[in-house]
């Protein structure tokens, strides 16, 4: 029973910043065209990384999602760079994800984890350029056709009316997006209940709270495919049984941007030497970011805010209802599938 009203306290604390999430990035999606996003960084040099890491940043795909998004870049005519910033900083952080943070972690978090994806996405992006250079006028000419294409592609384009924008925010955010992420939501919160119900708090304190604990961070986040938001409440729980809150920071900006399958796209498109310089960038800057954040709470004597740690009897009505809107919206994923199987097995039937 304890795990259950755990898992059921976590999902009330969370629910209402996940809906408003999720109807953000519907906003954003609807706001920012692909075609956009691929002429901005159709262009060499570190303007684009840094473009690729702010553009990425807010940008509403997951770890699965990304990947097509950053190949069609590449293709455009981004640098290897650019790429890999966007690779990096669209996983790692998101309006989704930073609403939870700011829900389950807090302030701190919600601040400095879009701070250090942006941090590791650019560090990520110039180590690549440096050190995996490429043909500099390929990669002109292929922006040059890019853009044109492109600049064709927007005078063809014809942008639906404002109501029709809404109602399709809200079916990407409610619809598309939880569909990409709510089998690693549901695993991420399951795991966040799992581990407040059975670690104690003392059992991640052997390793301590400097660089040996981060490091194991990273060996536990670097073949997960966890996206950002299931990242969350994973760890807050690893919070709760004891770890520093810069080991927390460090599984989250290396569990999304670190998976295998991130990796194996990197290693066939953009070659062994970028995929090298890209994981240095991301556990590199993780690490450091972890051990500032360590320094910061013990600096400033900042207190951990968990949500899931508060076992409140009771909650408003409002947050209630949103968790139940959360859970149906989850499980019509799996659900409703079921009922399209079934009615076109009738139709099937009836024919013969």
């Amino acid at each position: 029973m304890n795990f259950l009203t755990n898992f059921w306290n976590l999902v009330i604390e969370s629910a209402p910043w996940l809906l408003i999430g999720y109807l953000l990035a519907g906003i954003i999606n609807q706001v920012i065209p692909s075609s956009w996003v691929e002429k901005q960084l159709a262009k060499p040099g570190f303007v684009s990384i840094v473009k690729g890491a702010f553009i990425g940043a807010p940008l509403p795909l997951c770890s699965c999602g990304v990947i097509p998004t950053a190949l069609a870049i590449r293709k455009a005519g981004a640098s290897k760079g650019a790429t890999s910033s966007f690779l990096v900083a669209t996983p790692e952080t998101g309006v989704d994800s930073i609403s939870f943070s700011y829900a389950v972690l807090g302030p701190i978090f919600a601040l400095m984890r879009p701070i250090g994806a942006l941090t590791s996405a650019i560090i990520a992006g110039v180590l690549v350029n440096t050190f995996d250079k490429e043909d500099s006028v390929a990669t002109e000419e292929v922006t040059a056709s890019s853009s044109c294409c492109s600049n064709k592609q927007q005078e063809e384009q014809v942008i639906p009316p404002l109501s029709e924008r809404l109602i399709s925010a809200v079916k990407y955010g409610y619809g598309r997006m939880i569909s990409d992420t709510a089998k690693w939501l549901a695993i991420g919160l399951v795991a966040a209940a799992v581990i407040t119900t059975l670690v104690p708090q003392s059992f991640f304190l052997q390793w301590g709270d400097g660089l040996m604990a981060m490091i194991i961070m990273v060996i536990v986040g670097l073949p997960m495919y966890i996206c950002a938001t299931a990242s969350t409440p994973v760890a807050a729980s690893l919070l709760f049984a004891g770890i520093s809150p810069g080991a927390a920071l460090v599984f989250m900006l290396t569990g999304p941007a670190t998976n295998i399958a991130t990796m194996g796209v990197i290693r066939e498109q953009l070659g062994n030497r970028s995929l090298l310089a890209y994981l240095i960038g991301v556990i590199g800057t993780a690490i450091v970011c972890g051990l500032l954040l360590n320094e910061f709470y013990q600096a400033f004597s900042w207190p951990l805010q968990l949500s899931m740690a508060e076992h409140g009897e009771s909650y408003p009505l409002w947050r209630q209802l949103a968790a139940i809107a959360l859970v149906g919206l989850i499980a019509r994923v799996w659900v409703q599938p079921l009922f399209s199987k079934k009615s076109s097995l009738g139709t099937t039937a009836e024919q013969v």
